[in-house]
């Protein structure tokens, strides 16, 4: 018996459009779910019932108005990096436990805009730094495929709540993999956009260009259709990403023809192994690809080592933007200590020193990266891992199993092309474990169009984890 939260996104926007579905169900159905399950999977730091509520009477009555915005009367929680007018903003940390939002950041005013309900605000590592989600604020995300396991990271709440039914879709944001990996490991399909697809305004600066803002869903259109509410620049960005043609939401509709794919499981972090598990879906994909017509072929990835400790850099800078009142410093987790002990070290020429060493490489490297329309890499390099991983060592040695965790994303946010997570591999114990496909810049499209094909091909979308039920 088909539930209401086996609906994708655009069916309940249809539904209520018909008036077969009434937003205050809709609204109460999810809420139900958020209370019984959110702690079991650490999805929501704080759930806007009350906010909830009221917007889904007003989705109510817009339809009775005849009005027609994509997602009206659609709950879509937004994750607590992000500033929401009036409600609680921890950033995932204890430091900012009764901070109120004061603003809305744009990607909250779209959303709000194209109909959206605001469940709540999801989990997320203190100010987004680790590539798990584990704070002192809410118990920690697990991937509903396995609850002694890691949701990932930082949009790890979000990714959890889509995998567990507590919501239809999810905005999420990746500065280095922070939508990708918690897609991977709770079986979703994720898109990092390209840079400046997405404001970041009006409060957080774009600085190094690394974070984005994008969708996370269950399935390739509902990722699309989210990414066409969320895209849009305000004056003030600094990037900008070139016009895409059409929507994204219609790309999914177009064969993607014969693409030339590269391929490559070479990372730039020393000592990064890839699991089996992670290879095995590798293979998967490129056997899939190839059964679908695409020319596939190994190409030697154009970055090295040497780029690492300049990311290390901007990352440990970035630690320091978010200021922390001198008395709640101890509230600080340690890795995020570390990270700020190192970033308010670095002078200003080892910034710039950095940032101009990566766009250097990246200018070198591009040419090679431009010679295919895709690129596939694994996700991750191992598979979802036990709650606690990161976190029962010391901060150093945190950070160094963070990158060997991780080592395929980060390269993407620094080239700023944008990047998907495609769920199409889950391992015999039932975890699973995603492949990543990179375009080329402002080229999301393509990456939308093949990934559609291969959803039809092998699709992912109605395969839940037992919680779902």
């Amino acid at each position: 018996m088909t539930q209401i939260h086996d609906l994708s996104a655009r069916e309940q926007a249809a539904a209520i459009r018909d008036r077969e579905l009434s937003p205050v169900d809709l609204t109460e159905h999810y809420l139900n779910r958020i209370d019984r399950l959110s702690d079991e999977v650490g999805a929501f730091v704080t759930v806007t019932a009350e906010i909830a509520r009221d917007q889904a009477k007003a989705a109510e009555k817009a339809v009775g108005q005849g009005e027609t915005p994509p997602l009206l009367g659609v709950p879509v929680p937004i994750k607590d990096l992000n500033m929401v007018k009036d409600v609680p903003m921890t950033l995932g940390s204890s430091a900012f436990d009764d901070f109120q939002g004061f603003a809305d950041d744009h990607v909250v005013t779209r959303l709000r805009e194209a109909g959206t309900i605001l469940l709540g605000k999801t989990n997320t590592p203190e100010f987004g730094l680790p590539c798990y989600t584990e704070n002192a604020v809410a118990p920690p995300a697990r991937t509903p495929w396995d609850l002694s396991r890691s949701a990932g990271g930082s949009s790890g709440g979000a990714a959890a709540a889509v995998a567990a039914g507590l919501a239809p879709v999810a905005q999420g944001s990746d500065g280095g993999g922070s939508i990708r990996i918690p897609a991977s490991v709770c079986g979703l399909f994720g898109i990092k956009p390209t840079r400046g697809r997405i404001s970041h305004g009006p409060i957080v600066p774009d600085l190094a260009g690394l974070s984005t803002n994008g969708p996370i869903a269950r399935d390739v259109r509902d990722a699309a259709l989210l990414l066409d509410v969320m895209t849009g620049n305000a004056p003030g960005d600094m990037y900008h990403a070139a016009p895409q043609e059409g929507t994204f939401l219609a790309a999914a509709d177009r064969e993607p023809g014969r693409l030339r794919i590269g391929r490559s499981v070479a990372s730039a972090v020393p000592g990064a192994e890839i699991h089996p598990d992670c290879l095995a879906a590798y293979e998967a994909a490129t056997e899939l690809l190839v059964e679908l017509g695409h020319e596939v072929e190994d190409f030697d990835l154009p970055f090295t080592s040497d780029l690492v400790p300049h990311f290390e850099t901007l990352w440990a800078a970035m630690a320091t933007l978010t200021p922390v009142a001198p008395d709640r410093e101890e509230r600080l987790r340690p890795l995020t200590r570390h990270l700020r002990e190192r970033g308010n070290a670095i002078t200003a020429a080892e910034l710039f020193r950095a940032q101009g060493s990566l766009q250097l490489a990246v200018r070198l490297a591009m040419p090679a990266a431009e010679a295919y329309d895709v690129i596939l890499h694994p996700t991750l390099a191992q598979p979802p891992v036990p709650i606690g991983y990161f976190e029962d060592v010391d901060a150093a040695e945190n950070f160094e199993r963070q990158k060997r965790f991780t080592p395929f994303t980060s390269i993407y946010n620094v080239t700023g092309q944008p990047a998907v997570n495609v769920p199409l591999h889950w391992t015999d114990g039932g975890l699973p474990i995603g492949v990543m496909l990179v375009g080329r810049m402002s080229e999301e499209n393509t990456l939308i169009s093949l990934s559609a094909q291969l959803e039809a091909a092998r699709p992912w979308a109605d395969r839940h984890p037992p919680i779902w039920d």
